[in-house]
This record gives C-alpha cells, structure tokens and sequence, in this order.
C-alpha cells in the first residue's frame, strides 16, 4: 500500500462510525493516481460533509501527500448501494411516464396547430 492510499484509509476510518466498510483502491495511469474510495451508506454524509467541505478538504489533503511525492492524486468516491443515486432508488424516483389519452395529440399535430396563418 502506497503512502496516499495509506493516508486515505486512515483519514476515512477516523471519521466513520463503521471502519470495516471502508475500502480504498489506488490505481496509476498517464492522468496521476486515482484512489476509489467506498463507504456504508450511513458513513456517506460524514465523508462529503456539509456542501461538500470534508470532501473537499480531503481531496485537497491527497494533493498535498501527492505533491510530496511527485504524482497527481484524485479521490473518486464511490456511491454506496441503496444510497441516493443507486440505480434502484432512481427507478422507485423515477416519474411515470404520463397516460395516453383520447385529447392527446400526436406531435405532428401539435406542430400544425402552432403554425399561424
């Protein structure tokens, strides 16, 4: 484990109420290095914080320890599943479609009646 992914985890763990959920990856590629970061679902709105802050502020730390070490380092945080964005709470979110109904009119029909003159 290199010293950014060591710094993440121990940043992480000392926020979270439930340290066992935290997993971090670190991969490298021609952009820097790229730490993915996951968390519980309850932990979430400890790591982002208020508007972001703490997340910024994380990020912000990782460039530090990065700079340091001659690489770029950004932060990813995966969202948890059952969070807010998880494909299965946008589909219960999602809004229906509206009904058919006898009074609608096709779009052709639409664009016609908007034609003055």
């Amino acid at each position: 484990m290199q010293k950014d992914q060591e710094f993440l985890d121990y940043v992480i763990k000392a926020l979270v109420d439930d340290p066992s959920q935290v997993k971090t990856s670190r991969t490298v590629d021609e952009m820097g290095v790229l730490l993915t970061l996951e968390v519980g679902a309850a932990d979430m709105g400890k790591i982002i914080g208020r508007q972001g802050n703490t997340a910024k502020a994380i990020r912000t730390l990782l460039r530090v320890v990065g700079m340091k070490n001659n690489s770029r380092v950004n932060l990813k945080i995966n969202e948890p599943v059952g969070g807010l964005k998880s494909p299965e709470r946008m589909a219960q979110e999602a809004p229906a479609v509206p009904p058919v109904t006898p009074n609608s009119k096709t779009v052709d029909e639409a664009m016609a009646d908007l034609k003055l003159g």
